[in-house]
């Protein structure tokens, strides 16, 4: 069977030229005899995969040498906790910016090493937008300001870049890193889950300043200490090897299309597309306000939810998957990270417009 158009949140699709040069690759990488899967993690071949990855991803994102750039497990969810036990630097309290869901389970694990100031929030309108600067209650004794430019459920994303002054800014990017480009300098630190944009589930990816590294809180595990990692260039324990190796190959691919300059363009014209049909259309609406809509998940919701299966089949049927939107919401969500081929857009956008015809 011929691939389908994948639309899943994450563990979401990946480029079929990177999949298809891991399958070349998976029994005999390069020669060598064996699987990466299979090489020790402190053997030649391994360690030149992880440090040709890295290098990489600093020339993509334009990291500077004064940042740490560490290989992790555990999910973006682990970094809800790792970030104030690395970052509070005995401080009191930390500034949090509460967009979503994920916004919520940060502030959530934050409480338990700190007092969280939320310094605005979009609850009162179901997180469907995000609020200015100018509306931010920002404490300048802060240890840092965390936020997450884009809400995965929600589709809310932030384009600007907050200022905070001397205090450190934290983001969780899980789902749009990589889809345009960012100054790196502006910020603290950079998080974010590989299974959207960047590679399989089980690689997680922290970018860190050197200054912000060293000073945890007491009963820190070494395991959750920047530091640890740092020191031991992300071979402190065995690292993702398989997921690292295949990030890495995600890389090279974005490098060769142009880098994020020419993601961002490609990203925003699939955006566009299918934004321009929820607006032309009163059977389809997205909820998000204009200013703040992800180039990377769009929620939208049908005029009669009682619809919403027989979307779900029609899409299937066209071969187009994960289209449902996620629990909490309802409604559907296309996510369509670096990986979706704009044909994709295309194809959801005609079904969207016959499905109109035919229930509307």
């Amino acid at each position: 069977m011929e691939r389908i158009f994948n639309f899943s949140a994450g563990p979401a699709a990946l480029p079929r030229e990177v999949l298809e040069l891991a399958r070349d690759e998976l029994v005999n990488w390069h020669g060598c005899g064996m699987s990466v899967m299979e090489m020790s993690h402190r053997g030649k071949e391994y360690m030149a995969i992880q440090a040709e990855a890295e290098a990489d991803l600093r020339e993509l994102m334009g990291i500077p040498a004064s940042y740490k750039v560490l290989f992790l497990q555990g999910g973006a969810s682990s970094q809800f906790a790792m970030v104030p036990m690395n970052l509070l630097r005995g401080k009191a309290s930390a500034d949090y910016l509460n967009t979503g869901e994920w916004s919520k389970k940060a502030i959530k694990e934050a409480k338990k090493y700190g007092q969280v100031n939320v310094v605005a929030s979009s609850e009162d309108k179901n997180f469907s937008y995000a609020p200015a600067q100018n509306t931010w209650k920002l404490d300048p004794d802060a240890a840092y300001v965390h936020y997450t430019p884009n809400e995965t459920i929600g589709g809310v994303e932030i384009f600007w870049t907050p200022e905070t002054g001397n205090v450190p800014l934290v983001a969780d990017m899980s789902s749009t890193i990589l889809s345009r480009p960012i100054d790196v300098s502006k910020f603290g630190l950079i998080y974010f889950g590989a299974q959207k944009n960047v590679g399989p589930a089980g690689l997680t990816i922290v970018i860190v300043r050197d200054d912000l590294i060293g000073q945890t809180v007491k009963g820190t595990p070494t395991m959750f200490d920047y530091q640890t990692h740092a020191e031991n260039d992300s071979m402190y324990n065995t690292p993702p090897t398989y997921a690292i190796y295949i990030a890495g190959l995600v890389f090279k691919m974005l490098k060769s299309r142009g880098g994020l300059a020419a993601m961002e363009k490609i990203n925003r014209a699939k955006a566009q597309l299918l934004y321009d049909t929820l607006d032309a259309s009163t059977f389809f609406n997205s909820p998000v306000a204009r200013d703040n809509r992800s180039l990377m998940n769009i929620p939208f919701t049908l005029k009669d939810a009682a619809l919403d299966d027989e979307f779900l089949k029609a899409a299937k049927a066209r071969g187009m998957v994960q289209l449902k939107g996620h629990r909490s919401v309802g409604g559907m969500r296309a996510s369509i990270y670096n990986a979706m081929p704009i044909e994709g857009v295309q194809t959801l956008v005609e079904m969207m417009k016959d499905f109109e015809k035919q229930h509307g």
